[in-house]
């Protein structure tokens, strides 16, 4: 087949009775098969698709295997050109695959590509006014129009800048090279998906996309948005934003992906040193906000960033670092595309609060 379209479902019933039928409509058989991997959901998501989907492929996990665990074990089964991960909580619009699919085709170094993401919750609040117009869509938090990294290892993203999320009035619909895709929906060749073994499974969910993406571009690859390609996105649909748990995943996972991607040589000290130096100014940085958790009276969340940095000195001997083509060291490379060189947080808290503010030149 030329692209496998697979939704990694857990417990995710509704949104599936919702947005599939979407889904399915606006995928041409010619382009795309879609699939529902399902990651032991107990809410009735097997039998409801089996009743209504028959025509769907269902692969089905004894447990749920996490979102890096589930797609490893589901595109491990599938032959085809194209991976294409998307959420259950995502409304696509017409040709939003072939759009993106044709521009791979027609750039053959961009490997990973991904969709302009928007808002749902702005979608159906516009479609319930009764007159909407002169109103905007938003751009949605995970993903927006491209991921970027900041000097600290920050992601931010192209039309989201921390809380920040901007309208959508066409003002970044040209397509453009970025650090990471949004793993809400991501579109990645079948080999360079292979070639990186998949997703790093010790991550279980959250950052994993940015690993991948940063994995690819240490080999060379090129990861692209595609904003002629537009979905609409929930968030929040697994853990919602404000979760601790969530937060212990970015904080633990970040720390790991900087662990694993970082410039590195194993016999070079004193790039080891910088290496680690880095790692503990971040750390230093996720130490002040977790003191601002507490100050807040947010225990949880304090004890979030707490376990984060404890289950990280854990696992960083077990991390595999990443293999790599090219070494990069100076942010003028061109596998450092989606690198900014300077703070996000101290550009956001001094008024950038929009990605043209921030002059980034590429």
């Amino acid at each position: 087949m030329k692209a496998a379209v697979v939704i990694l479902n857990w417990n995710g019933i509704k949104f599936l009775e919702k947005y599939l039928p979407i889904l399915v409509g606006h995928t041409p058989p010619a382009t795309g098969t879609v699939i529902v991997a399902d990651n032991g959901s107990t809410d009735g998501s097997v039998a409801m698709l089996k009743e209504k989907f028959p025509s769907v492929e269902l692969i089905e996990f004894d447990r749920n295997y996490g979102f890096t665990g589930g797609y490893n074990r589901a595109l491990a089964q599938i032959e085809a050109e194209y991976y294409v991960l998307i959420n259950s909580d995502i409304r696509v619009s017409s040709g939003w695959l072939d759009a993106i699919i044709d521009f791979m085709e027609n750039n053959p170094n961009a490997d990973i590509c991904m969709p302009k993401v928007l808002s749902e919750a702005r979608y159906e609040e516009l479609l319930s006014l009764p007159d909407s117009s002169g109103k905007l869509q938003t751009f949605e938090y995970a993903g927006a129009c491209g991921g970027f990294i900041d000097c600290y290892g920050f992601p931010f993203c192209r039309g989201r800048i921390l809380s920040s999320v901007e309208e959508d009035h066409g003002q970044y619909d040209t397509p453009m090279e970025i650090f990471w895709a949004t793993g809400a929906c991501m579109v990645v060749k079948s080999n360079v998906w292979r070639e990186l073994g998949g997703l790093d499974e010790s991550f279980f969910a959250h950052m994993e996309e940015i690993d991948l993406c940063w994995r690819a571009k240490l080999l060379g690859h090129e990861v692209w948005v595609v904003p002629q390609s537009t979905v609409y996105h929930v968030g929040g649909g697994t853990l919602p934003n404000n979760s601790p748990r969530k937060l212990y995943l970015n904080y633990r996972n970040n720390l790991l992906m900087l662990y694993k991607n970082l410039p590195y040589r194993e016999d070079d000290t004193a790039a080891l040193i910088k290496r680690n130096f880095f790692i503990f100014k971040r750390m230093c940085i996720d130490g002040l906000s977790g003191v601002a958790y507490l100050l807040q009276g947010k225990w949880q969340f304090f004890k979030a960033v707490l376990n984060a940095h404890s289950d990280y000195r854990k696992m960083k001997g077990a991390a595999k670092i990443s293999p790599r083509l090219i070494s990069y060291t100076n942010a003028s490379s061109k596998n450092l595309a989606g690198a900014y060189n300077k703070s996000i947080i101290l550009k956001f808290f001094t008024g950038s609060k929009r990605f043209s503010q921030l002059k980034y030149r590429g």
